[in-house]
């Protein structure tokens, strides 16, 4: 029981907060006792018209509506954002009473029917604000328009323990001591904040709780919270719970900060489960306090409302288009059916020494993929569940891509080119249901909370498989789905895939396709390549170990790690070139260079192999025309090209190592602004540009203006549909309707030819103008001794000085990084043509883990300007 205490006003001085906000109100409570309670109101527009929308604001424990302000200041002028504390808690009034969640729930419904809200309302909640907004939404569904969810739960997923520091702060011997008597509760929430928040800003959160007495409510909202089944207030929680039902088909927006110790992803899973059309943003590297933690959030919050709105007015919002029904469409699997009874080989696994280690048939491939899926649904794996796919490249990786598309199921694929930390981070955010791999991959898999089917690939002890919790094997699960029936063919408008992008320019992001969008790729391939029957494909490039398949070619993997391109050496590239009779070769700049790199090891044999490939595409990064052309010179009978693409579209543009040399000698190849001519847009994709604004950033909608720099915008059938719960990432993007804008910048010449000029994230913005990167880097790349160039920009945009870094070649490695001498920094300032403030020698260049190609030129533009401030700044 809290001490009574009246309502008061927020000491003035609060950073952000606007003491024309705050106001007392009177409302009847749970019990019919009129209340006074503190919040925080903009008011009805200053017209005297009813607002647009009221956003009502739901805090939770134990912070207060302060946590809102940068909504009240963002919000729209005919807006109304209602953000309320509680009773005891805020500065509303101590009443002297233990409030139950019930309790709370009513009490926010006697306010809001005291304020007269009236529809539309949207309401935002955070913490154990999110079961009373609901609580008070199923009352109000008539008025409602959308909720908003950051951060909250409304069940315990069953077999996974209460977050630690709640069940910590519930042991009967510490709540006092931890959430009363001192302010270890208060302050630990704003401690739990990455960043970390300024102190005024943590003391403004801590401040209606300066003392013990304005502390007993916080005591009492952790004990009201309900973990065991007989707990007073379980039966509430479960009517909110059981009442999503009614809301599903209302537009929600879920915001997650994953780094959250007390509401994890696990609540968010659950979240999605019972609002299966919400929208959901998790920002990574953001805690519990997602909206201090990221600032973009309540931007984010007011981008969503406006759709809403917009949408009830008719007005369309940016998205992904629907994929269109085609009754004669091909599945990804149609090959494996079409060669069912043919003992050709489909997939060929090499082992060391240039040895073939295994050979799989067509008939094979196509009769374990049908097994596996019927398998898969035995096991319980329903359409649409994702599965964590942790099985390196080869045949069984294959197998069990194709068996979960025919399944219905959609495979999340997670290479280890992302690394231990990425790897982990991109299965949180994806959240499968279920994981098939080798042992440590599902070691992985359990880290990050996958309890479903457990499918092991490969050997383990039994000491092993019992730690996993290993359910089947691969071969037993194949066993299981014998002589059952073939699963129901997923529709085009399934999702069918989920995979990351490298992670160069920030975290990876997961980017979802759907079926009909996949089957529009593989036919984009084939129609720009040319691929028939007779080709057979060698992937040194981790994103098509699987393509071979669905293309109805051969494929094999090189005796490499296909997560670093590097380790790929000419013989081992005709080992696998000879395997299957190779005709299309794919791989990336970094795989290149060493290509060159060991050419000199090529016996005749080798070289007579390497004359069967007709085509060598490099992708994943800009590749230089030098090497290319000696990459070409080991496949004497290939054309050389260079697919231009991401993640999110691949092919969206293509051009040859001929058409490159040619576009170099024309007036469009000298243009300053240089860049690199990635060809004409293939058959069926449109390419635009969203022209720069005066501070160089793309603003309008994309045009087809010839020589016009911008950002890069794509049209095509086979561009993805979204990146997965990451809807704000995605809305930005997709914000021009049918449109995908890509993060790269370029142009479009008078010939139609598109030219790549760096990415939006790396242009540098001087006194002089926007100045984009790649053609600085190309022209001091021209330099006999320099191996990488990256021009990043120092200060603030729109004074941004010139940094160019470098690497040598021909030359001893430096050890350290080290100002370059006077020599060559005058050939560097000459070659770039532009002014350069400082040319610096780096040991190496930071690239990305899974192409080792593309440089991290963020990283560098950090690191340079501590190092050229004199502070002593790791090497980068």
């Amino acid at each position: 029981m809290t001490a009574p205490a009246p309502a008061t006003l927020p000491p003035p001085g609060l950073p952000g907060l606007d003491p024309r906000w705050s106001r007392l109100v009177q409302a009847p409570d749970a019990h019919g006792v009129v209340r006074t309670w503190h919040l925080l109101d903009t008011g009805a527009p200053a017209d005297g018209a009813p607002p647009r929308v009221t956003l009502l604001c739901v805090h939770g424990n134990p912070t207060w509506s302060y946590l809102w302000r940068r909504l009240l200041a963002e919000a729209p002028p005919d807006w109304r954002v209602v953000a309320v504390d509680q009773l005891e808690m805020g500065w509303s009034e101590r009443t002297g009473t233990t409030r139950r969640l019930a309790d709370r729930i009513a009490d926010l419904g006697g306010l809001t029917d005291a304020l007269g809200l009236s529809g539309p309302v949207v309401t935002v909640a955070h913490d154990w604000g999110g079961p009373i907004s609901l609580g008070w939404a199923e009352r109000h569904r008539d008025q409602l328009l959308g909720v908003v969810l950051a951060n909250t739960a409304v069940h315990q997923p069953a077999g996974a323990p209460a977050p630690t520091l709640i069940r910590a702060a519930r042991a009967s011997a510490l709540l006092p001591a931890v959430t009363c008597r001192t302010p270890t509760f208060v302050r630990g929430t704003t401690a739990l904040s990455r960043p970390r928040p300024p102190r005024e800003v943590r003391d403004a959160f801590a401040a209606p709780y300066d003392a013990p007495e304005r502390r007993r409510a916080v005591q009492a909202f952790v004990a009201d919270i309900p973990l065991e089944p007989d707990h007073p207030s379980m039966p509430a929680l479960q009517q909110v719970a059981a009442g999503l039902a009614d809301l599903r088909d209302l537009p929600a927006l879920l915001l997650w900060g994953p780094e959250d110790p007390v509401f994890s992803d696990r609540y968010l899973r659950d979240l999605v489960v019972r609002l299966p059309h919400a929208d959901v943003h998790r920002y990574e590297g953001a805690s519990h306090l997602v909206t201090e933690d990221a600032p973009l959030a309540v931007t984010d919050i007011v981008t969503w409302v406006t759709d809403l709105l917009d949408r009830r007015a008719g007005v369309a919002a940016g998205g992904a288009a629907d994929v269109p029904a085609d009754p004669g469409r091909r599945p990804l699997w149609d090959a494996l059916d079409r060669r069912a009874g043919d003992e050709a080989t489909a997939v060929v696994e090499m082992g060391g020494a240039g040895a073939v280690a295994r050979r799989v048939p067509w008939r094979l491939l196509g009769s374990v993929v049908r097994d596996l899926a019927a398998g898969l649904r035995a096991e319980g794996v329903e359409a649409g569940d994702r599965v964590a796919v942790l099985v390196p490249p080869g045949a069984d990786l294959t197998a069990v891509v194709y068996a979960c598309w025919r399944a219905g199921a959609v495979p999340v694929v997670v290479d280890r080119g992302l690394g231990p930390v990425g790897m982990r981070r991109a299965l949180r955010g994806a959240g499968p249901r279920h994981a098939i791999g080798i042992a440590p991959g599902l070691a992985l898999a359990r880290s990050v909370g996958v309890r479903g089917l457990t499918v092991l690939v490969g050997g383990a002890s039994p000491a092993a498989r019992r730690a996993l919790r290993v359910d089947t094997t691969l071969p037993e699960l194949a066993a299981l789905g014998a002589d059952r029936p073939e699963p129901a063919a997923p529709r085009p408008g399934d999702d069918a895939l989920v995979v990351f992008t490298s992670g160069a320019t920030g975290p990876s992001k997961g980017v979802v396709y759907r079926h009909g969008q996949l089957e529009a790729q593989r036919d984009a391939l084939r129609g720009a390549y040319r691929i028939t029957a007779d080709d057979a494909l060698v992937a040194a490039f981790a994103p098509w170990a699987v393509l071979g398949p669905s293309l109805g070619i051969s494929s094999v993997v090189p005796d490499m790690d296909i997560t670093a391109p590097s380790t790929l050496t000419a013989c081992s590239l005709a080992d696998a070139v000879r395997a299957v009779g190779g005709t299309l070769v794919w791989a990336s700049p970094a795989a290149l260079v060493n290509l060159v790199a060991t050419a000199g090891d090529l016996t005749d044999e080798d070289r007579d192999a390497l004359g069967t490939v007709r085509l060598l595409m490099s992708a994943g990064a800009p590749v230089r025309p030098d090497l290319l052309r000696d990459a070409a010179a080991l496949v004497p009978n290939a054309s050389a090209h260079t697919p231009y693409g991401m993640t999110e579209a691949l092919p969206v543009s293509d051009v040859t190592l001929d058409e490159i040399d040619r576009a170099a000698t024309d007036p469009e190849g000298r243009d300053p602004r240089g860049g690199v001519c990635v060809g004409h847009p293939v058959p069926g994709v449109e390419v635009a540009v969203a022209p720069f604004d005066e501070h160089g950033w793309p603003d309008g909608p994309p045009q087809r203006a010839i020589g016009v720099t911008g950002e890069i915008c794509v049209r095509s059938p086979h561009v993805k549909d979204r990146y997965d719960r990451l809807w704000a990432t995605e809305r930005r993007s997709g914000r021009d309707p049918g449109w995908h804008r890509t993060g790269d910048v370029g142009r479009v010449d008078d010939q139609g030819r598109l030219w790549v000029e760096g990415r939006l994230a790396h242009v540098l913005r001087t006194p002089d103008g926007v100045l984009t990167p790649v053609g600085v880097e190309h022209r001091v790349e021209g330099l006999p001794d320099v191996a990488l160039a990256a021009a990043v920009g120092v200060g603030p945009p729109g004074t941004q000085q010139v940094v160019v870094l470098v690497t040598r070649a021909g030359a001893p490695p430096v050890r350290r990084p080290a100002p370059a001498d006077a020599n060559l920094a005058d050939r560097v300032r000459a070659a770039a043509g532009v002014p350069v403030s400082a040319v610096v020698v780096l040991p190496r260049m930071p690239v990305d883990r899974r192409h080792n190609s593309k440089i991290d030129r963020g990283r560098l533009a950090d690191w340079a300007a501590r190092y050229l401030s004199g502070e002593r700044a790791r090497t980068p």
